[in-house]
């Protein structure tokens, strides 16, 4: 049985169902994907970055079954709370993302879909073909044109290496930064969720079950915790240094998922 040092809502969840009961789906390095009533699930180590799919064990583990018991008790599920806003959302926004893109050489060394962020002359074959319809993604964010989004969107999913594209995590930014903006209008808001159920079925036919797993739950709100982090410190507002600090945590995620998730989020919010 392993025991959890913490846990987001979605795997909870799925793990009262089943009674603890998750059965292994695909084994990395220090962490694994497991399901739970039909949940995809993560189960990593103490230090790991939550989410509302993650599990985090008090202790290192082995998965050397197909199936085993994981115990919650005592664990309380991890919700990112609602952001309170500090101004207009679409304005507040802007200004963060400004700040965030003046100190990207701050924050570190662009990698995946972050090198769209600055304009240093790189152009490898994966930039030239994701490049496009990531800007044209970006422009129809700007133009709040839900349906045009679709299909620079589609054109990204799968686009990349790893079990999370890069394509993938730009859109599932930028759809997570629309649903932000479009909150107080009730009639963006409902164009986006269109497009947003749209994209989710996509998805599915498009790219790996873990990443269309996730880039549903980014569609609806739910992502890593420092990308909500970043998201709370642009709402704040914090400090231009905080939220810097913010996009820091952001970006140190995966080989290159949290500048992915960075340039879709800025490119959702007030386009690239």
């Amino acid at each position: 049985m392993i025991r959890l040092a913490a846990i987001g809502w979605k795997a909870h969840a799925a793990l009262s169902r089943s009674g603890g009961t998750v059965r292994r789906f695909a084994t990395l390095s220090d962490s694994a994907y497991v399901t739970a009533e039909n949940e995809i699930l993560w189960l990593g180590p103490p230090d790991g970055a939550l989410h509302p799919r993650a599990m985090l064990a008090i202790r290192p583990f082995a998965l050397d079954a197909d199936t085993v018991l994981v115990d919650v008790s005592g664990t309380v599920p991890w919700r990112a709370s609602r952001l309170r806003w500090c101004g207009p959302i679409e304005s507040t926004l802007g200004v963060g993302c400004t700040t965030v893109r003046g100190a990207i050489r701050e924050i570190g060394p662009p990698r995946g879909l972050g090198a769209l962020l600055v304009d240093d002359g790189r152009c490898d074959s994966f930039l030239a073909r994701a490049s496009s319809p990531a800007r044209e993604l970006g422009h129809a964010c700007l133009r709040d044109d839900a349906a045009a989004a679709v299909g620079p969107a589609t054109a990204l999913l799968g686009l990349g290496p790893g079990l999370t594209p890069a394509g993938d995590d730009y859109v599932g930014g930028a759809l997570f930064a629309r649903r932000l903006v479009s909150e107080g209008d009730a009639a963006s808001r409902a164009r986006w969720n269109e497009a947003g159920a749209e994209m989710t079925c996509r998805a599915r036919q498009r790219t790996h079950p873990i990443s269309a797993a996730l880039l549903a739950d980014l569609i609806e709100g739910d992502g890593p915790a420092a990308l909500h982090d970043l998201a709370r410190a642009i709402a704040g507002p914090a400090a231009p240094a905080e939220t810097i600090q913010a996009a820091r945590r952001l970006v140190a995620s995966g080989h290159s998922s949290g500048w992915d998730l960075l340039a879709g989020f800025i490119a959702g919010a007030v386009g690239l």
